[in-house]
């Protein structure tokens, strides 16, 4: 090999010992990637990227602020409410008028019949129905599960009820597989099949539970999505609460509504709004529990509630439903405050309900 082939050849070897170093470097470089955030579910006031409505710019910072002195002191007071309360803190007043609306009226097309019992039944009975709700409470603290869970399975049931005629020994499944059907709706991570048989002790295999599954959504059309108790009161107890004890009576008086079947007379809008206006009554006996600012957002004149809080006021003195314990020992618990033991005074006052 002559000396112009070996500088030749070493020219080569350096050039491709510089080539192999930069490929060496490109990929000894860090690529940075983009994470997205864990996802989790948001509620409607969280939403802040609406294309069509007009939020003030410092409004988020607002909330911030809000929350954080919340946080900090657990016990102060929300404002006063007023007719646009709930839209100037949370949306737009067109969103919220415009939900309510539908909501409203989905309320008197998806509900069940008010006398399905003495009508269509024959193997199933109003202390049976109670009997079923009371245990699914168990369930859903069992597992954790949504109020809306809970509410939406019952009223599962009940529409289901109101058609098919079903037996004491098939009443358990129908309300395992509705709870079965809820959970898929609104948890994000509901339970599976196999573990809604075995908090029946396995009384029913997971053929069974998949089948009735199938009866209820074809017997309801695949509408799932009514609206409840629940999802009034989200809105209600906002505006015309001003402390987490409120709040959480609320929930109670709700969740003591499923056990009776008397409370299907009332549109859930009515039940909410009840709820609301009875525990305003049982913090502050002594004030006047309804306002006309609750009466312009809720919707509600006192006296269209008459009937039903008296009902609910009924269930929480335990005057009915007395052998339930399921919901009452559920709120008798720290986390809830103990509302289930307040104290009440044994009448609501018939002045509440007239027109001030």
């Amino acid at each position: 090999m002559t000396n112009t082939q070996k500088k030749q050849k070493q020219k080569q070897e350096q050039m491709e010992t510089r080539a192999a170093a930069k490929r060496k470097a490109n990929l000894a470089t860090t690529v940075t990637v983009e994470k997205h955030p864990k996802r989790h579910r948001v509620v409607l006031a969280e939403v802040s990227n609406l294309p069509n409505s007009i939020v003030p710019p410092n409004l988020n910072l607002l909330r911030k602020e809000k929350l954080q002195c919340r946080r900090k002191n657990p016990n102060v007071k929300k404002p006063a409410p007023t007719g646009n309360n709930f839209a100037s803190t949370q949306i737009d007043e067109p969103y919220v008028s415009d939900i309510h609306e539908y909501l409203r009226a989905m309320e008197r097309k998806r509900r069940p019949a008010l006398d399905y019992i003495e009508k269509v039944q024959k193997g199933v009975t109003i202390t049976m129905r109670a009997i079923l709700v009371d245990w699914l409470v168990e369930v859903a603290e069992e597992y954790k599960l949504l109020p809306d869970t809970l509410h939406l399975s019952v009223s599962y049931i009940d529409r289901f009820l109101s058609f098919n005629p079903v037996t004491r020994s098939t009443l358990q499944l129908l309300g395992v597989s509705s709870m079965l059907i809820a959970s898929k709706y609104e948890e994000i991570d509901p339970p599976c099949v196999d573990q809604f048989c075995s908090i029946t002790d396995n009384s029913y295999d997971k053929t069974e539970v998949v089948k009735m599954e199938a009866h209820i959504l074809k017997s309801l059309n695949f509408e799932m999505g009514n609206p409840t108790v629940n999802t009034f009161l989200r809105r209600f107890a906002y505006v015309a609460s001003e402390n987490k004890k409120v709040e959480f009576l609320c929930d109670y008086l709700a969740e003591l509504s499923l056990l009776d079947y008397d409370c299907l007379r009332f549109l859930p809008s009515v039940v909410a709004a009840s709820v609301v206006f009875l525990a305003r009554f049982i913090i502050l006996p002594e004030v006047h529990p309804w306002t006309s600012s609750l009466c312009e957002c809720l919707g509600y004149k006192p006296v269209e509630l008459k009937e039903c809080v008296f009902i609910l006021h009924d269930l929480f003195l335990s005057r009915k439903a007395t052998f339930f314990k399921a919901v009452r020992e559920k709120y008798k618990q720290q986390k809830f405050n103990c509302v289930a033991d307040l104290p009440s005074p044994p009448y609501v006052p018939s002045c509440y309900f007239e027109d001030q």
